[in-house]
């Protein structure tokens, strides 16, 4: 165990699990990925902090042969025999619309932070950075899960709104392969910015 790890709460098999042995997979054996799998990772990261308790991510989960081909038709070329083979795709949208919620979710919200999201531009980009957060807390949940995930931004990202948020007030954010990986597969780690690199001191 090195000093670093030592100095954190979880233990070095969590540590493993969620972070150093983690990868983002291309390639998954055939088993399914089932609705209660799911569930348990969205009841696990749901908790995730956002601005205002905000919660803009919408997921939509693609399991029908006809989705997946209208899916597959709008990714880049590269990410689509992928798509096309993993047990469960996830397409992870921001919702525009979120703040006809808040009031339930942050009873106690200013006056002046109703006022402000009333904005749609405001709203646009709340959602954008606010999903973003709770798409990286939902790869992590499905780390925990065992499972492995392959998140993808080469998308034609007009296309997929259209055909699957044909209403405007959601749009997609990432698309996300999810399944066990292949164990042949594997690919070496690439490089990580060292501390020095990242961090300084105000």
């Amino acid at each position: 165990m090195t000093p670093s790890a030592s100095a954190l709460r979880l233990d070095t098999a969590a540590q493993d699990l969620l972070f150093r042995q983690a990868h983002s997979t291309h390639a998954f054996t055939g088993e399914p990925v089932t609705d209660e799998t799911v569930r348990a990772v969205y009841d696990l990261v749901k908790y995730g902090p956002t601005a205002f308790n905000q919660q803009p991510l919408r997921v939509v989960l693609i399991r029908s042969p006809e989705a997946r081909r209208k899916l597959v038709g709008h990714m880049a070329r590269g990410n689509r025999e992928k798509t096309a083979r993993a047990p469960l795709t996830a397409v992870l949208a921001g919702d525009r619309d979120f703040h006809t919620e808040l009031p339930a979710q942050f009873p106690a919200l200013p006056e002046a932070a109703t006022r402000f999201y009333a904005d749609p531009g405001v709203r646009e980009r709340s959602a954008l950075f606010n999903g973003g957060l709770q798409v990286a807390y939902f790869i992590m949940g499905i780390r925990a899960a065992g499972l492995a995930a392959g998140p993808m931004s080469g998308f034609d990202a007009a296309g997929i709104n259209k055909e699957f948020f044909a209403e405007g007030a959601h749009f997609v954010l990432a698309v996300v392969n999810i399944g066990r990986p292949a164990e042949d597969v594997r690919h070496s780690r690439g490089p990580r910015l060292d501390f020095q690199q990242v961090f300084s001191t105000a």
